[in-house]
Parts: structure tokens; sequence; C-alpha cells
């Protein structure tokens, strides 16, 4: 029996075909489980919500506290979407809001950091969750530097591990830990933890723009800096722009709105090495179903994301 199923046959089924139930004290009312939302695969927002109850337990040692920007796709993945920062106005009153000002009016963002708001999430068919590198209580505070590496035409995420080797290999000699997930979709990205109360978004910006460019130099028939589209053929981009108090980067564990129920899913530095070597793409495509059994067997390979502290040193 699925969790999700173990809590619907606890809870109360009503008659318009909701079914409401209990998650860690806190009552939600869900709906439409058996709806299609992923039809190459026949995922339902069922199995959606399932899976993040399942990953709840890793998930939110990376989503906790964090100002959640929703992707919603409330009539599957081959039909219209939504973004929504803003927290909505019918929402549980135990649901965590945050207010944060931004360019032209403050955003109340919602705060995830239980099962019982990832539940309610999912159930509003929000598929993608995406972060600020920030916790909600200090977002001038970044947690870590993001290097985003998307492929650009005629690549794939194996020329993105083979960047990422590159960039892991550096920051060793920089004295510097590095974690890597998938993007869920096409690329990979690169986290240096940091958990240092000192640093700000100019810091960690101006270091992962050095970073970049300085590849750029060193490699540039594999490596641009800049996002302009026609240079990109044939080479990683390294985005250093992630690195912004207002940008989002998808959540650990969070699955992607694709033909099939893919995750931005946490590798080793072997997986990647492995993925470099064999050319093959598919390595490091991971679905839900994929992704929980990896977590029973390895835990959770971007714990240090959210632990480790490190300095940030001065290059260039």
């Amino acid at each position: 029996m699925t969790r999700l199923a173990a809590l619907v046959k606890a809870g109360d089924q009503r008659s318009d075909g909701r079914v409401a139930v209990e998650v860690d004290g806190r009552e939600l009312v869900l709906s439409n489980l058996d709806k299609v939302l992923y039809p190459k695969d026949g995922f339902t927002k069922g199995d959606v919500i399932d899976y993040y109850l399942r990953v709840a337990p890793v998930m939110l040692d990376h989503l906790g506290g964090r100002p959640v920007t929703r992707k919603r796709y409330p009539n599957g993945v081959d039909k219209a979407f939504f973004f929504e920062k803003n927290a909505p106005q019918h929402r549980p009153d135990w649901v965590e809001t945050v207010t944060i000002p931004a360019r032209d009016r403050p955003v109340d963002y919602v705060v995830c950091s239980d099962t019982a708001t990832l539940v309610w999430l999912a159930n509003l068919a929000a598929l993608e969750l995406h972060t600020n590198l920030g916790p909600a209580k200090h977002p001038e505070i970044p947690q870590y530097v993001v290097f985003d590496l998307d492929p650009g035409p005629g690549t794939s995420i194996v020329e993105c591990c083979r960047v990422a080797l590159m960039l892991r290999d550096m920051f060793g000699r920089l004295g510097l830990e590095s974690v890597a997930k998938t993007s869920g979709s096409k690329g990979l990205q690169m986290y240096v933890p940091l958990n240092d109360p000192n640093i700000r978004y100019d810091n960690t910006r101006e270091f992962a723009r050095t970073v970049a460019e300085m590849w750029e130099r060193e490699a540039p028939d594999l490596v641009v800096s800049k996002m302009t589209k026609s240079i990109r053929r044939g080479r990683v981009l390294i985005d250093w722009s992630q690195n912004n108090q207002v940008k989002t980067t998808v959540c650990a564990y969070s699955i992607r709105a694709r033909e099939q129920p893919t995750v931005s899913t946490p590798v080793g530095w072997r997986e990647v090495t492995s993925c470099e070597h064999s050319g093959d793409p598919d390595t490091l495509r991971f679905t839900s179903d994929q992704v929980l059994a990896r977590i029973g067997r390895r835990g959770d390979l971007f714990a240090e994301a959210a632990t480790r502290e490190q300095s940030l040193p001065s290059i260039g």
C-alpha cells in the first residue's frame, strides 16, 4: 500500500469525491487524485502526492525554511501552466508565509517546512518547486554559490558533466567541496555550500561570474558565460546569474514537468564521471520511483549543501 493509499483509507471520503486526510496532525482535503497529469506515463495527481509524501524526509532539508515559487500544471504537463509566487488567498491557516520586498511590491511567499504543506502544494498540482538561494528569515544571505550548467544545441548533460568535473577540480584546489544534481530536464547544477552568515550576493555573484568567464577563456570550444543564443551551439553555458536574491532554482528532489516525471536528482561525482566517459545522457536521468529507490540505498547525496560550512576565497 502506498503512503497516499494509507492516508486515504484512514481519511473521510466525501460525497463530492474529495477526501479529508490528516498529515502530521493537519487536516487536508485532497481532490482529483485519479487525474492524469503525465499522459505519456499515466502518472496521476495521486502519484505526485504520494511521491512528495515519501520524499519529504530528505527534501525538506533543502526546501524547508525557504520561500517557494510554484510552477502549477492544473490540467497536466501538456497543457497550460503558470508560475505562482504569492501564497493563494484560500489556504489553510497553518500554512506558513513570509513577506519579502521585491522590485514592484512585496511578495507573500509560501514557506514549506513540513510534510503537510508539501502535500497541500502537490494537491494544487504544483509539480515544480523552485526556491531562492537564501532562507526566508534572511533572504539577503545566500546559502551557497550555484552554477547552472545549461547545454547548448548539439550538446547534452554529457558535456555538462565534463564542465562540472573541471569546476570540481578547480574548487578542490581552492579547498572547496562541491555537490551536484541534475536539473531533471537537460542540464546539471553545481553547488558550493557556504552556510556562512557573513556572505552576501555581491560576493557569490562576483565569484561565480569570475569562474564562468575564466573557463570561457580556458576552454572556449566548450564553455560560454553569456546567454547569447548565437554563440551557444556546441557549448555549455555556465549560468552564473542565478546567484541573485530575486532568482530561483529548482529544488533538489522536485519533480519536473517533462513527458515523464523526472526529478532534479542529487548525483555523486563517480556518476558524473561515468556519464562523461560513457557519453550516454540517460545515465543521469531519473524518474520519481528511481529517486526514491536511490534514497533508500544511498541516502541524501545532497546533504552537504545544507550542512557544510566553507569560506569563499578570492580568485581572479
